[in-house]
This record gives C-alpha cells, sequence and structure tokens, in this order.
C-alpha cells in the first residue's frame, strides 16, 4: 500500500494548484527574512530573490517567456521571483508562499504554451529553477539523473557526450525545460519504440507542501505515478529526476517531405492516419498541416509536412515504406543517415552541419505571438473530412 495518502494528495494539490486565502499581509523584507529563516543562509537567498522593484526583475521574468502574449503590460506579475540554487531554498520558498498566502507557479524554463507556469490570477510567486540544472549520466548503469531546470537539449548534448548508443525519448524543442517537460508526459520522435519521456522516469526528488525533501520510496508509488504526467507543480516541486536511458543505433534516418493540396496531399493524410499507428515501432512519421503561400499574388493551399525518424539505415527505411506507405512515394533522395544526437538538432530545425552545441542554448530567441495545439484523433477523419 503505498503510503502516500488521499488525504495527502488533496492537501497537496490545495496547496500548489488552487488559489490560496491570504492570512498574512507580505511586505518584501517580511519575505526575504521567512526565507532567510528557513533556508538557513540569510545574505545567500536574499541574492535569489526578485520583486518589482529589482532593476533585474523584468530581464530574469522575461528570459524563457516566448509567447508574445504573456510579456504584454496587462499580463499578471509575480509578487516574488525564488531562483533556488540548492533544496534548502525550495523548502523555504514552499513554506514561506504558504505562510504569506501566495499561490506557487514552478517554472523550469522553455517555452509554455498556456503561460501556466508564470500567471496567475491571485498573488503569487514564481520559483525559477533555472539555476537547478546539473546533469549526471551513468553510462554502465544506463541512467542519469537531470535537475528540473536543465533543458531536454542539454540532457540530450550530456547523454551524447557519454555514449553514442543511447538516447532519451523526450520532446524535439531543445529549449523545453526538464520539470514541466517530464511532469506533463514528454512525447518526441522515440514515441512509438519507447513511450513518453514519463514513461522512462525511474525516481525522483520531490519537495512537498510540507517542505519534506522525497524520492520514490518515501513518497509511495500513487505520489510517484502522479507526478508522471499529472503535472510535478501540482503535487510538490520535482527538483531532480532520475530517467532510464534507451539505446538507439549509431546510424538512423530522417526526411521531411511536404505536399499540398495540388499535391494530392488530402489522399496522403487520409492514408498516413491509416497506416501510421501500423508502421514498425521504428519508425516514426509525424503529420505538420499548415497553411503555405503558394502564388506571388498572396494565393494559399494548404501544405502537409511528413517528418520521419527511422531508427536504422535508408536501405531497411525504404524498404519499410514502399511495402507500407507506397503513397508516399519516398526516395534514396529524400532521406539522410545520421547519429541519433544529429537527429535531434535536424528536428529542431536547425540547418545540417550546425554544432551539436546548440543544443546547449537556453533561449531560442524566436519570442512571437502565438496559439499552439497538439492532439490526437482516435478514429481516422474521412477523406471528405
Amino acid at each position: 500500500m503505498a503510503n502516500f495518502t488521499l488525504h495527502h494528495l488533496l492537501l497537496c494539490l490545495l496547496l500548489f494548484a488552487a488559489p490560496l486565502v491570504a492570512f498574512a499581509t507580505s511586505t518584501p523584507d517580511d519575505f526575504l527574512q521567512c526565507l532567510s529563516l528557513h533556508s538557513g543562509n540569510a545574505s545567500a537567498i536574499s541574492k535569489l530573490v526578485y520583486t518589482p522593484i529589482n532593476s533585474s526583475y523584468s530581464s530574469v521574468l522575461d528570459i524563457t517567456i516566448e509567447n508574445l502574449r504573456f510579456l504584454t503590460p496587462s499580463a499578471p506579475k509575480p509578487n516574488y521571483i525564488v531562483t533556488p540554487l540548492d533544496v534548502s531554498h525550495v523548502q523555504a520558498a514552499i513554506i514561506c508562499s504558504q505562510q504569506y498566502g501566495l499561490q506557487m507557479r514552478t517554472r523550469s524554463g522553455g517555452h509554455d504554451y498556456e503561460g501556466l507556469s508564470y500567471l496567475s490570477e491571485v498573488p503569487f510567486v514564481i520559483l525559477d529553477m533555472a539555476n537547478l540544472r546539473s546533469i549526471s549520466v551513468d553510462v554502465e548503469d544506463k541512467t542519469a539523473w537531470v535537475q528540473s531546470g536543465a533543458t531536454v537539449g542539454e540532457l540530450y548534448y550530456r547523454i551524447a557526450e557519454k555514449s553514442k548508443t543511447l538516447g532519451f525519448p523526450a520532446g524535439l524543442c531543445p529549449t523545453v525545460g526538464v520539470g514541466g517537460h517530464f511532469s506533463g508526459g514528454g512525447y518526441g520522435t522515440l514515441l512509438r519504440k519507447y513511450g513518453l519521456a514519463a514513461d522512462n522516469v525511474i525516481d525522483a526528488q520531490l519537495v512537498d507542501a510540507q517542505g519534506r525533501l522525497l524520492d520514490r520510496e518515501s513518497m509511495g508509488e500513487d505520489l510517484f505515478w502522479a507526478i508522471r504526467g499529472g503535472g510535478g507543480g501540482s503535487f510538490g516541486v520535482v527538483v531532480s529526476w532520475k530517467v532510464k536511458l534507451v539505446p538507439v543505433p549509431s546510424t538512423v534516418t530522417v526526411f521531411t517531405i511536404l505536399r499540398t493540396l495540388e499535391q494530392n496531399a488530402t489522399k496522403l493524410v487520409h492514408q498516413w492516419q491509416l497506416v501510421a499507428n501500423k508502421l514498425p515501432d521504428d519508425l516514426f512519421i509525424r503529420l505538420i498541416l499548415q497553411s503555405y503561400n503558394s502564388g506571388p499574388n498572396g494565393t494559399r493551399t494548404m501544405q502537409a509536412i511528413f517528418q520521419t525518424l527511422y531508427l536504422g539505415g535508408v536501405d531497411s527505411l525504404l524498404e519499410v515504406t514502399r511495402s507500407s506507405f507506397p503513397e508516399l512515394n519516398v526516395t534514396r533522395q529524400d532521406c539522410t543517415e545520421m547519429s541519433w544526437i544529429e537527429s535531434v538538432v535536424y528536428f529542431a530545425g536547425f540547418p545540417s552541419g550546425t554544432p551539436l552545441e546548440i543544443l546547449l542554448n537556453r533561449s531560442s530567441n524566436t519570442k512571437t505571438f502565438f496559439k499552439n495545439k497538439s492532439d490526437y484523433v482516435r478514429e481516422p477523419i474521412p477523406e471528405s473530412g
């Protein structure tokens, strides 16, 4: 029987996910004093807290916000931003946010489609995990410990430093923060072979609503299950994750094929729905649909983009596509062989030959207004649809 009861689970949900009723009036000095008291290092913690009167407040708040919808003056702003350097700072922030009736938003960096990690309609504090980003890879054990403030790009890079035949099944965008990504599930090009990122988490260190540091054994299997897909910021603050690395071949093959409506895209999209889930697990084909400017007079059409990773060489890939999805008409010229880590750079949208160190960049420098949605269908959409 898991030792994390339903009562405790509901308590954590209330403390982290629901607006708190303020029962104390917080001033910067009060909040800093509370943090100092509970972290045990007054001089250190004071340098890790930003308020709207600090000159660096805006830059710290804005640096990982990529959606300009949430950088407008009317967007809610936190009373405090806490940037912890160790677990004691996380514990202090949790205790003090409760003491002063502040909702906590936990941000591990990278883009956040809906701004849930840095917006709130009630007084709130952002716990920014960017400084907690260490990564330790154990090739022999085929595992890694990664702190929540690291990005998936940093994790991929550190794995590749140690091994050319190990990888990890997480997302395509290298600037996504590990904490939010893993706790929300995390899908990418290795999905069909190895599942979600959350499926490959085997341990975690979490600070709960009482400020206790727990691992898998002490938190119990119910809570360990909940943080792998239910949102880490809802049940506590996950400081670090132990993940199981997966084998990848020394050579993989990629291609990106574009087809417009005039190039039979409708039939291809319909056929893709019928075959994509029946292809070998080594073959991942994702579909992107977008409006496309097809002429000098602003004529627009729809474009279907079929983007593929195959865990093997081009000859084998061609055999599979010719037998299972001949309508796509994949040719050898469409395909490129490379290492798995090079495919990470490829799917991130960087040009061929881009140094792998690009994965260490924590900001994509592509701030824009956008609204994105990824989804699944249970039943194929008919061709007429």
